[in-house]
Parts: structure tokens; C-alpha cells; sequence
């Protein structure tokens, strides 16, 4: 694999690249800011947060539950249009108007049975802003570029019939994937890594080396981990690790929407830079995810479950059910290894707030307070052999691959964002 580390250069040219081309805006809440415009005053209520929530509320209510790459590139394309349509509008009035009519078209494009609760917020949004040249203008910009990237997105194979095609695992040995338990059900998302990323020219340049042999130092190391404390009934796990291995088992996008709602809460930040982080997030994302299933059925490599009841081990269960589709790289991890790398990179170390995430699965069961972006990357590596789910250098493999898709983004924005 290539460096994942981004360099002072790059973080360098990211600063610029959000800045560029917009007009200074003072660090303070969006209210106060100047409108652009010679009268009429801004309402307080921030657009990107409310576009954020609409555009959550809008995927949850459509739900696709079965394909979350669908919706992390329903996410990718409404705030990637708004960025784009942002960059093209010289006042806050045009920006605060460009995003709401790009994500509000991107997802009725997207969404159509969310047409009307998209409408009514978008009639909201708009009326919010002062009439004028300058909200005309920022309505243009969105209505085009949400246009343009509908279009150019069109056909690149992140729907459903293309994600989910039949696929036939290689015949029964040690380290090929089988069907677990209990179900037994067929791998999904078979096609997934024949997607068109946002970015990538090469999906398999960054397709990691293959797994461990079985029977090697590394494979017997990991498995005798997670047989340990990733047992349903495992006597080693600590209460603190089943907390974190079930926060985690939600699906990464689900957990990451809590988070980023934080991030871009964060008023201290101009809209711009908070609407450009949503894009090379969601971008990023949906590339590494593209790149983790292209590995998965390139590799076809074992579950934990599968080993051990390999071995006579027929009665081990792991804490969460394993999912269906090849254990090498880790989804999760890899997902979070992406995250981690834009939100440290965009906005530091640290979150402006600390936080709880929980899992709406375990209402009031479960929670982890966070501060530090990375720290949620280490937890998913971690949580996903306490789970019983994965290896530790799967998961570890997988955080590497996941930052060295999203270095790749942070260092091509220019493209991304033309």
C-alpha cells in the first residue's frame, strides 16, 4: 500500500482549496454575518445544519437497508453539488440559497418519495433569505450543479441491482468464504467493487496485499483473539469492550451521521468550509467503500465463525451476527479509516465538542463519549474483533486502506470539486 500520511503540503493546499474563491467570512455564527445584499436580515437558523438534518431525514424515511453504499452516495452527490454551486456564488445570501436548492434536487432526484417534505424546506430556506439578485443567483448555481452531477452519475452502478448480483464462492478450503451461521445466507453486495468511484481511476491500485495464510503466526494470533473475547458468551471481554463492540455494530454510515452532525454544528467554521467537508467525506467514502468490496470478493478470505467451526470449535458464536459477505478487509474499518483521515485532516484533532455516540438498536444501553476523530477509528478496529466479526489485522489493514483513499481525495480536490 501507498503512505497514508498527509503531508504539510497537502493540508496546505486543502486550506486554500476551502477558501478559494469565496469571499472572507468572519468566524461567528451565520446570523451575524454580512448578507451580501443592501437590506434584509439573515435568519439565525444555520443552513447547513438544516440541510444536514433534512437530507438525514430524507434517506431514513426512503431507507435502504440492505446497500448503505446507496445512500453514502446519495449523500456524496447532494453535498458534493452543494459545494461545487457554493464556490460559484460570491455572497453569503447566494451560498446559503446554492445549498438548499442543490441537496434539496439532488435528493428529490434521488428520493422521489420525499418530494414534498423536500419541497416544503426548501420554500423555508429560501423565504428565510432576502429576495434578490443574490438569492436568484445562488439558486441557479445549485439548481445546475446538482443537475450536472445527476448526470454525471448516472449509470455508475451504485443501485441495487448492480450491488446486489448473484455471486458463487470458490469451492469449500481453509481460508475461502462460506456461508455462516445461523442463516447461511448467500454473500451480498457482490458487485459493489465494480462501481464507479467519484475520484479513482484504478480501484485495484489500492486493493491491499492478501490475508494472512492460514496457519501462519499472524492468522493463529488473531484467531485465538477473537475466539477469546468475541465469544457471545466470552468470559475475558470486559463490559466497557461489549459496549463499544455493540455502539459499532450499527452500520458506519449510521454511527458517522451522528457524528458529522457535530462537525458541521460547529459555527465557529464559515459554510463554505463546513459544506466541503460533507462533500470530500461522503466522497471519500463511497470510493473506499467501493475499494474495500472490490477486495472482499477478490480475496474471498473466511469469517472467524468459519475457522473455528473448521477446527471442532462448533458451538463458538460471536457477540454480534456475522455478516454476509467475505471477512478480508473490513468494511467497517475501512470506512472509519477514511473518516478519520478527513475529519483530523479538515478540521484537527480534535471534535469543537465532545460528544456521545450511541446505537439506536440498544436505546439507552449503549454509549461512548468522544473527543478525538482518531479515537473513533481505533474503537472500530478494536470493536470489530470484540464482536467476533473480524481479525485484528484485517481491521487494521483495512483503517490503512480506508486513509490512503481519502489522502488520495485530499490531494486531488481541485478535480473534485471542478
Amino acid at each position: 500500500m501507498h503512505s497514508t500520511r498527509i503531508s504539510t503540503s497537502r493540508r496546505a493546499a486543502l486550506g486554500l482549496l476551502l477558501a478559494a474563491g469565496m469571499s472572507t467570512v468572519a468566524a461567528r455564527p451565520a446570523a451575524a454575518r454580512d448578507t451580501g445584499v443592501g437590506s434584509g436580515a439573515v435568519d439565525d437558523e444555520d443552513t447547513v445544519v438544516r440541510w444536514y438534518e433534512a437530507t438525514s431525514r430524507a434517506i431514513a424515511a426512503a431507507g435502504t437497508p440492505l446497500t448503505p453504499v446507496i445512500d453514502s452516495a446519495t449523500w456524496a452527490i447532494a453535498w458534493l453539488a452543494a459545494a461545487r454551486a457554493v464556490r460559484r456564488s460570491p455572497s453569503e445570501v447566494a451560498r446559503r440559497a446554492a445549498v438548499a436548492t442543490a441537496v434539496h434536487d439532488a435528493l428529490v432526484a434521488r428520493l422521489p418519495s420525499q418530494t414534498a417534505a423536500l419541497e416544503t424546506e426548501l420554500t423555508r430556506s429560501l423565504d428565510a433569505l432576502p429576495a434578490g439578485a443574490a438569492r436568484q443567483a445562488g439558486v441557479e448555481a445549485g439548481r445546475a450543479e446538482a443537475a450536472r452531477l445527476l448526470a454525471d452519475r448516472a449509470g455508475d452502478g451504485l443501485d441495487e441491482a448492480s450491488i446486489n448480483i448473484p455471486w458463487s464462492p470458490p469451492p469449500p478450503a481453509d481460508g475461502v468464504w462460506r456461508p455462516t451461521p445461523p442463516a447461511h445466507a448467500p454473500a451480498i453486495q457482490a458487485g459493489q467493487g465494480r462501481a464507479r468511484p467519484f475520484l479513482l481511476r484504478d480501484v485495484t491500485r489500492f486493493r491491499p496485499g492478501p490475508p494472512p495464510a492460514v496457519g501462519s503466526r499472524t492468522f493463529l494470533d488473531d484467531l485465538a483473539e477473537v475466539r477469546a473475547v468475541g465469544s457471545a458468551d466470552s468470559h475475558t471481554r470486559t463490559e466497557q469492550q461489549t459496549v463499544t463492540a455493540r455502539i459499532w455494530a450499527q452500520g458506519t454510515l449510521t454511527a458517522y451521521t451522528q457524528v458529522l452532525r457535530h462537525a458541521v454544528a460547529d459555527l465557529t467554521r464559515p459554510l463554505h468550509t463546513r459544506v466541503a467537508l460533507l462533500a470530500v467525506f461522503h466522497t471519500a467514502s463511497v470510493d473506499t467503500q467501493i475499494v474495500c468490496q472490490e477486495a472482499k470478493y477478490f480475496y474471498a478470505y473466511w469469517r472467524p465463525v468459519t475457522a473455528l467451526h473448521t477446527r471442532g470449535e462448533t458451538d463458538w458464536a460471536p457477540l454480534i451476527p456475522t455478516p454476509p459477505h467475505p471477512e478480508y478487509p473490513s468494511g467497517h474499518a475501512c470506512f472509519a479509516g477514511a473518516a478519520g483521515a478527513v475529519l483530523t485532516t479538515v478540521l484537527g484533532a480534535r471534535a469543537p465538542q465532545p460528544f456521545t455516540l450511541t446505537n439506536s438498536f440498544f436505546p439507552g444501553l449503549v454509549s461512548r463519549a468522544y473527543t478525538d476523530w482518531r479515537q473513533l477509528t481505533q474503537d472500530t478496529v478494536d470493536a470489530r474483533v470484540w464482536a467476533g466479526v473480524h481479525y485484528r489485522n484485517t481491521d487494521t489493514i483495512s483503517a490503512a486502506l480506508g486513509r490512503e483513499v481519502a489522502a488520495h481525495h485530499l490531494a486531488d480536490l481541485p478535480h473534485l470539486f471542478s
